[in-house]
This record gives structure tokens, sequence and C-alpha cells, in this order.
């Protein structure tokens, strides 16, 4: 209540009734003035509830952050304040309340968490010995500021392989490049010596019979590395046709067969219809640089075994050697572009390194699977695992 203000009204009423002795306009005179001063008051300040400003704060980051992908971290005087579920799972539920450079314990995030004007870093083995992620920092506010983590391993994995796959690719262009040149230019310093001394008709058949090898092999090498280029950039694709694998397969076969004898490829196939969604020709490539490989590195004495067949909603294609096998320890390795356990040998019988590399592609895009089953003086067992494409079997059962 405006106690002195309702004191102040009365005392100006009494002065005013002892000079004018009008009781009722000094009484009016009151009542107007004592309204006036409870209408026109000032509401009385209500009590404010507590500033409880950081809390809110965090619960409406967390709320904000936690639903995203990407792995967030809220820091505070250089510790960890929250972390989303991505962040979570990536460094460990631990890592809310730690000093935000133990949580990243590396370098350059040590020196960017401690620098002011916050920016990107790249951080490896964050999460493994080969895992690369970006670090960045954005202030939030005063005090508080938001790490984002972004993997880029995958990318770093990618550009690796890129750069080994070309440091390969130029190594094995190389070697019969020199090869042809070296030869060529002997071949040319012999005519502009022919009158001092002649070159043996054998020696000129020789080199001559080593530049047409060493062109094919080039030629080889060229038309796998196409094709693998071809293979990888529709391999997200699963091809739109249907093909009988077992009948493609076994025209294949029986090509192969013509060239090399039925006696050195020994063929078994299921009398079943066996439809896949597939192409055909990169079918084909498949089962003939795995019959080829089984040729060239198996037993000249033994028989390469080939066989496709039906076992319930799977094709299996087999391709079986006699050969000296291959050790456990390069087993994993063999489908690695230019990979060879005897590259000395692979040359030789005309191999490229990528033959395998090939394959496993063309599987992937027919969403199958390969085995590679070997052992040392033994043999080498390949099997390839394709689906039935039901639908196709369906429509022509109707």
């Amino acid at each position: 209540m405006p106690w002195a203000g309702l004191t102040l009204a009365t005392a100006g009423s009494i002065a005013l009734l002892l000079v004018t002795y009008d009781f009722l306009v000094s009484f009016a005179l009151w009542i107007v003035w004592c309204g006036s001063l409870l209408v026109l008051r000032p509401a009385p300040e209500r009590e404010r509830p507590r500033d409880d400003g950081m809390a809110i704060t965090q619960d409406r980051m967390r709320e904000l952050i936690e639903p995203l992908s990407l792995p967030y971290l809220v820091m505070e005087n250089r510790r960890i304040v929250l972390a989303n579920g991505a962040a979570r799972e990536v460094l460990g539920p631990h890592v809310v309340g730690q000093d935000a450079r133990v949580a990243l314990r590396h370098p350059e995030a040590v020196r960017l968490l401690e620098s002011e004007k916050g920016g990107e870093a790249i951080v490896r083995g964050l999460t493994g010995p080969r895992s690369v992620w970006a670090v960045s920092l954005r202030p939030v506010d005063a005090t508080k500021t938001m790490i984002e983590l972004v993997n880029r391993t995958a990318e770093a994995d990618i550009s690796r392989a890129h750069t080994d796959f070309v440091a390969n690719a130029s190594h094995e262009l190389r070697t019969p490049l020199a090869s042809i040149i070296g030869y060529v230019e002997t071949l040319i310093d012999a005519d502009e010596e022919e009158q001092v001394r002649p070159m043996k008709l054998e020696t000129r058949k020789r080199f001559l019979e080593t530049i047409a090898r060493e062109g094919k092999r080039l030629q080889a090498l060229v038309e796998d590395l196409m094709s693998l280029s071809r293979i990888e950039a529709e391999k997200h694709e699963l091809p739109a046709t249907v093909v009988d694998f077992g009948t493609s397969i076994d025209s294949l076969v029986s090509g192969m067969q013509s060239l090399h004898g039925k006696e050195r490829i020994v063929f078994e196939r299921g009398e079943v219809p066996m439809p896949v969604r597939g192409d055909e020709q990169q079918l084909h490539q498949l089962a003939r640089n795995l019959i080829e490989n089984a040729l060239k590195y198996g037993a000249d004495d033994q028989p390469v075994r080939v066989s496709v067949q039906r076992t319930g909603d799977i094709f299996e294609f087999r391709v079986k050697d006699s050969g000296e096998g291959i050790a456990p320890e390069h087993v994993p390795h063999l489908t690695r572009r230019f990979y060879r356990t005897d590259p000395g040998r692979s040359r030789a019988v005309g191999g490229t390194g990528l033959g395998l590399a090939i394959v496993k592609h063309i599987v992937e895009r027919h969403r199958g699977r390969m085995e590679i089953d070997s052992k040392v003086g033994v043999g080498t067992t390949v099997t390839v695992r394709l689906p039935r494409h039901r639908a196709a079997e369906t429509s022509n059962a109707a």
C-alpha cells in the first residue's frame, strides 16, 4: 500500500475542509486522490526465478546435437561438458567431463584447442592406427565452443589406393615399354653397323619375338586396366538382364575346351535352370579369368576341373586346379590389384596381376561372393556364388 500518498491525501483534504468548510467537496477530493494512488501505483516487482541460464543452454544444446549423425562435443574452459551419441560411440562415454586435450590426445588437436582463433586440424590415429579425422572448432558464446569431428578415413583410403594404383600401373606399363624400346634401339643400331658387324638372323628373330611378346603383354595390361575401370564404374548397378548362368558358362567352357582340349578342362554342369540377373559378357570374363589362371598355375599333367551347380537359391561356379597351391599368408591379398605371389613366374606366363581383381568386382556387381581355398602342394579352388533370380524362374514356369 502507498501509505505516504494516502497520508498526504488525507492531510490535504482536512486542510481544504478547514479553509472551505465544504465537507462533501473535501471528501470527494480525498476519494479521487486515494483512488488515483491505488490505480496508478506501479505494479510490485514479482520475484524473478533464479537465472539458471547455464543448465537451460546445455539442455538446449544437448537437444540440438544429440540427433546428429556426426560426432559433436561442447567444450567449456577446455573441458568437455556435452557429447552427442555419435561422439560417445567414437570416443567413449567417459569423455564427458574430461579435459578436451586428453580426450583428443593428438598434437595437432591440442594445438587447435589451445588457439584462440579456432579453425580446423587433421588428426590421424584418433580411433585407430589408420583413421583420419577433421576436427573443427566453432565458438558458441563467450565460454563455450563446439567441436565437430568428420571422419575422413574413407577418403584417405581411396586417395591412398588411387596413388598406389597409379604407381603400380606405371611400373607395370614401364617394364614392357622399356624392353620394347631397348630391343628396337638395338635393332636400329645393328642396321647402322650392318657392314661392320652383321647381326645374325637368329638373334634378330629372337629380338623381334621378344618385342612381339612384350607388346602383347602391354596390350593385355591396357585391356585389363580398361576393363577394370568399366567394371568399377558399374559395380553399384545390378545388371538389368537375366541370363541362364549354367547355359552361359557351358558355352564359354566349350569354346575353351576346343582350344585346350577336353582332357585339359573337365566340365560338370547341373542340368537345371540357373537364372541370374547378370551381364553375360562380364560373367564370361569372370569364368575365363579363373579358368586361365588355373591353366597357367596348375599342374600340366592334371586337368582343371570346372563345375556349375545349384544349391538351394545359390548357383556355385567352381574352378579347381592341382598346382603348387598358395601359402595361407598370400590368400587374403590375391584380389588386390597387381598382387603376385611370384612376380617372375606371373610375368613369364603372361599374367597382368589384375585378373582376380576384375573377378572380385564382377562378383560384387552381381551381388555374389567369392572364396579362395588353397593348400600348398595340393592346389587351389576358387568358388563363386551368385543368387538365383526368382522372378525369372517363376515367369518361365508359368
